[in-house]
């Protein structure tokens, strides 16, 4: 996807501010950032939404806890506590349509969320 801000990251076409990287996923903080730990997590295929997970993306989709566990520990917010949120399709809030989970982290989350 040659349109796709997040893909552009991934191929180092665009910079960001890269936390962690594997073969997978790409992790980076958010530009415009909701909380004053705000990374974002993404896998490296081009996948649009959560609705778009198929069987073949068990592995990665298997991965992304382990992926998030250890994004907490570079930023030093295990505790007190974090948010992961997945938006999907515009009216959960998805701006760029590459599946991609927000880590939000220091300060207090409230309840319901916006």
């Amino acid at each position: 996807m040659s349109s796709c801000i997040f893909c552009k990251i991934i191929s180092k076409e665009i910079e960001g501010k890269i936390i962690y990287e594997d073969d997978q996923w790409l992790a980076f903080d958010d530009i415009n950032p909701q909380a004053p730990v705000h990374v974002l997590i993404v896998p490296k295929e081009h996948i649009p939404t959560l609705n778009d997970l198929k069987e073949n993306h068990r592995d990665i989709i298997g991965n992304m806890g382990v992926v998030i566990n250890k994004i907490t520990e570079i930023k030093n917010v295990r505790e007190p506590g974090f948010r992961v949120v997945i938006n999907c399709n515009p009216a959960g809030g998805q701006l760029v349509y590459h599946l991609h989970v927000h880590l939000l982290a220091g300060r207090q989350m409230h309840w319901p969320p916006g």
